[in-house]
C-alpha cells in the first residue's frame, strides 16, 4: 500500500512524514545522512578521497602538473575543479559532454575554492612568472542520491589535505625544473570550507541533506558554505521560493555545526591513516 502511495503521490507521501517531523528514510528534518570518508584511495593521484553520504558517493582525485603562471597573475598557480556526473551514477544522466547540472556543480566548486581561500594560489607558485603548479581536481559521482555539492566539497577538502607535491628545484645552469619524486610535502590548507545543503518543501519546511527524490519534490534548494571561523564563504540558491531571514539564519547555524562535524571527521581519518603508515 505504502509503495503504491509513494509512486502515485510522491509529494503527499513525503508530506505525511514531514507532518510528523520526520522523513521517509527515518531521519529528522535537520539530520544529515551517515557520512563516511576514505582518503588516499587512488594510488596514481597526488591526493584523493572517497566520500559517502547515505548512498551518494563521490570520489575526488587530484593531479598536480607543472605549468607557466598566467601573465595577469605571475606569482600564482591555479586550481581547476571538474565535477563529472557519468551515466553510471544514475539513469538521469546521459553519455556525452557534461550536462547543465555537472557544469553548474563545477562552477560552484570553483567559486567556493576562490571565496573560501582553502588554498592560497600564491603557495602554488614555484618561480615567479616562470613556473607554478596546476592542481586538477576531478570529482566523479559513483552513485547519485541527491546533495552532490556537499559531498563534492568534503571530497575536495579531504583530497587536498591528502595531496603531497614533489619537491621542485630550478637548475641554475639549464634553467629547467628538476622534480624530486622521493621528497614530497603536503599543501598548506588555509581554510576548511564545508557545505550544508537544504531543500524547502511547500515554501516553508526546511530539510537538510536532501536525497535525490526529496530534491525533485522541493520548491527551493539552498547550499550554505562556512569555514572553521563560521565565516560565510558562499550561499548558493538557484531560484525557487524565497526564504525568511529567520529560516536562513537557522540554515547558517546548522551549516556551522556541520562544518565542525566534518572537520573532525577529516582530521580523524587523516590521523588514522598516518598511524597506519
Amino acid at each position: 500500500m505504502a509503495a503504491g502511495f509513494k509512486t502515485a503521490e510522491p509529494l503527499e507521501y513525503h508530506r505525511s512524514f514531514l507532518k510528523e517531523n520526520c522523513r521517509p528514510d527515518g531521519r529528522e528534518l535537520s539530520e544529515f545522512r551517515t557520512t563516511t570518508l576514505n582518503i588516499g584511495s587512488i594510488s596514481t593521484a597526488d591526493g584523493s578521497a572517497l566520500v559517502k553520504m547515505g548512498n551518494t558517493t563521490i570520489i575526488c582525485g587530484i593531479k598536480a602538473e607543472l605549468s607557466y603562471p598566467t601573465v595577469e597573475a605571475p606569482g600564482k598557480g591555479y586550481i581547476v575543479p571538474n565535477v563529472d556526473l557519468p551515466p553510471l551514477c544514475s539513469s538521469r544522466f546521459r553519455p556525452g559532454p557534461p550536462g547543465e547540472q555537472a557544469q553548474a556543480a563545477s562552477q560552484f566548486i570553483a567559486d567556493v575554492i576562490e571565496s573560501s581561500e582553502v588554498i592560497k594560489t600564491e603557495d602554488l607558485c614555484i618561480d615567479r612568472g616562470k613556473l607554478c603548479w596546476v592542481l586538477y581536481c576531478d570529482m566523479m559521482c559513483l552513485d547519485y542520491d541527491g546533495n552532490i555539492l556537499d559531498a563534492c566539497i568534503i571530497a575536495l577538502l579531504a583530497a587536498l589535505k591528502n595531496t603531497q607535491l614533489p619537491e621542485v628545484t630550478i637548475n641554475k645552469e639549464t634553467c629547467t625544473p628538476q622534480v624530486n619524486l622521493k621528497k614530497r610535502c603536503g599543501l598548506h590548507i588555509h581554510k576548511h570550507p564545508v557545505g550544508a545543503s537544504f531543500g524547502v518543501f511547500d515554501d516553508s519546511i526546511v530539510i537538510v541533506d536532501p536525497t535525490a527524490e526529496e530534491e525533485s519534490l522541493s520548491t527551493a534548494h539552498l547550499t550554505v558554505v562556512t569555514d572553521e571561523e563560521e565565516r560565510l564563504c558562499s550561499v548558493h540558491k538557484p531560484g525557487g521560493t524565497s526564504l525568511s531571514a529567520e529560516k536562513l539564519q537557522e540554515c547558517i547555524s546548522r551549516a556551522a555545526a556541520r562544518q565542525r562535524e566534518i572537520q573532525k571527521l577529516i582530521d580523524k581519518v587523516i590521523r588514522s591513516v598516518k598511524t597506519a603508515q
